[in-house]
């Protein structure tokens, strides 16, 4: 009779041993889990399980929308806001800005949304880090500055000469969110050409090695 007793106790224990070690294993899987190792998912199926709203953006527009809040941000503080007497320094000074937002905020913004690393260098122009970045991308913030003011002038003379306005006067005055287009619409531009450049060059390799 004792016997038949311990039985059922022991089947329980190992049971339960059992139960343990199965559930050991799925929470070390879940941990351990990666892209590589993990069942492919659709984004329709991510979306019914995630909260906020059910719009989706596409990726490019996101990208667009966040370079162009802070470019208007930019000239919102440093050309509307900045003290400075002079139009060429404060051309400079502003271009500087520039630089500084696009290596500081507007590039380790575009790194913390990857989803996997390195997959928005491509909508980076100087996508090296280091002690090089910084000084680079100054020099990227003083371009893209000289050919938004080119921009601003070639327009307004257009829109003078259609306009007949006297001389000496703007039909267009520079406002964030039309210098945040441009500047965003310059370095989309940018972008292009060095994508182009980079598949010319990748062309060229590729005939050479055959």
């Amino acid at each position: 009779m004792a016997k038949q007793k311990k039985a059922p106790a022991r089947d329980e224990a190992r049971a339960a041993a059992d139960y343990y070690k199965l559930n050991k294993q799925a929470v070390e899987d879940l941990v351990t889990a990666d892209e590589a190792n993990s069942p492919p998912v659709s984004e329709e199926e991510l979306r019914r399980y995630t909260s906020g709203p059910k719009v989706k953006m596409s990726h490019w527009l996101k990208i667009a929308l966040i370079k162009a809040w802070f470019f208007a941000a930019v000239c919102y503080f440093f050309l509307w806001g900045a003290f400075v007497s002079n139009v060429v320094d404060q051309i400079v000074v502003t271009g500087i800005a520039l630089g500084f937002v696009i290596d500081i905020l507007v590039n380790n913004l575009l790194r913390f949304m990857e989803k996997t690393p390195g997959a928005n260098d491509g909508w980076i122009l100087v996508s090296r880090k280091g002690f090089l970045s910084l000084p680079l991308n100054v020099v990227y913030g003083l371009v893209l500055m000289l050919c938004v003011v080119e921009t601003y002038e070639v327009l307004n003379r257009l829109l003078a000469l259609v306009l007949r306005m006297p001389a000496g006067e703007i039909p267009l005055g520079v406002g964030p969110i039309l210098f945040g287009l441009m500047t965003m619409g310059w370095d989309a531009l940018f972008l292009l050409m060095k994508r182009t450049l980079r598949r010319i060059v990748a062309d060229a390799k590729a005939s050479v090695r055959r």
